[in-house]
């Protein structure tokens, strides 16, 4: 059974409001303004939004573009951030909602053993939310608030430590040692399938832990790297921070994956504007825009291609 258009249609709408609230936090947090007070203005004028002028998409298409008050042309990005995150809870939703429903009669119960499944996506409704943020924000300002990147660390790791509470037994335990087994003595006891030197939560915990080090470490190095060759500085501490989030949120394989599509993606871009004379090889380019954009990919497809690229080597 198919999941119900419902979920979607409801994630959707969620997400649009987030996506409003995002916008917010796009044009304050960059300035160091607070995202509580004051409330939504118009940038030109100053005149106070009233809420049937914020509704997301819809009161941007009736006012065609423009503030009530004062006729200034409203910016295509906020319809386009609000879009942008419905379409992304949307998707995670539908996507998740579809694995349930094939295992799970529509309308069952909600088991234990379903609840790392729903933290998982709420994992990835938040990584979106953060990504699409931050990707405007670096293209528009050259700035990745840590309001985002050390805030998104701490929420990616406290799901994961959520999550470990909720692990089966021995999922995801690692085992020294499978060829010589651990016979038990006492009363009652079995020989053991392999010694246990990872219980499941501390191997989930600690391998997210040593996965946002690892990711943290390595665009260090290619930091330091850049400024020995060049003399000069070429990436930021806010792209470090970055990918340590991602890394939090997804580990450190799809990390890893979302920095070679972000570099990727920046470099045929730099081409581009090289090309096209807007560009010179000194130029800075939003990095962690792109990266941001690697990271989406990596959530939805991450696993698979990396499946993908093992297969091939073998």
């Amino acid at each position: 059974m198919d999941s119900p258009a419902i979920f979607e249609i409801a994630a959707f709408v969620i997400g649009l409001l987030f996506g409003s609230f995002l916008n917010v936090c796009i044009s304050r947090l960059p300035k160091h303004e607070s995202i509580v007070t004051p409330s939504s203005r118009c940038p030109q004028c100053g005149t106070p939004i009233r809420w049937f002028d914020n509704l997301p998409i819809l009161s941007w298409l009736i006012l065609r573009s423009r503030c009530r008050s004062c006729k200034a042309a409203i910016s295509w990005r906020y319809p386009f951030v609000e879009l942008s995150v419905g379409t992304w809870f949307a998707l995670i939703v539908g996507i998740f909602a579809s694995r349930y429903s094939r295992t799970h009669e529509f309308g069952g119960n909600f088991a234990s053993a379903d609840i790392p499944v729903a933290i998982t996506a709420l994992a990835l409704a938040i990584l979106g939310f953060l990504l699409i943020g931050l990707m405007v924000m670096d293209w528009q300002t050259m700035i990745l608030p840590n309001a985002f990147t050390l805030s998104g660390i701490a929420i990616g790791l406290f799901l994961v430590c959520i999550q470990a509470i909720f692990l089966g037994p021995g999922e995801d335990q690692v085992v020294l040692n499978t060829t010589h087994q651990l016979r038990l003595n006492s009363p009652g006891s079995f020989i053991s399938r392999g010694n246990v030197f990872l219980t499941g939560p501390e191997a989930l915990i600690f391998g997210r832990v040593a996965a946002i080090c690892g990711a943290a470490l390595l665009l260090l190095f290619v930091r330091w790297l850049y400024k020995v060759i060049r003399h000069r500085e070429g990436m930021g501490l806010g792209d470090v921070k970055l990918i340590a989030m991602i890394a939090a949120f997804l580990g450190f394989g799809p990390a890893i994956l979302s920095l070679f599509i972000g570099s990727l993606a920046a470099s045929l871009y730099g081409m581009f504007l090289l090309v096209r004379g807007k560009a010179v090889v000194t130029s800075k380019l939003p990095f962690g825009s792109f990266l941001c954009g690697g990271g989406l990919i990596a959530a939805l497809y991450g696993n698979r291609l990396i499946d993908n690229y093992i297969a091939l080597l073998r």
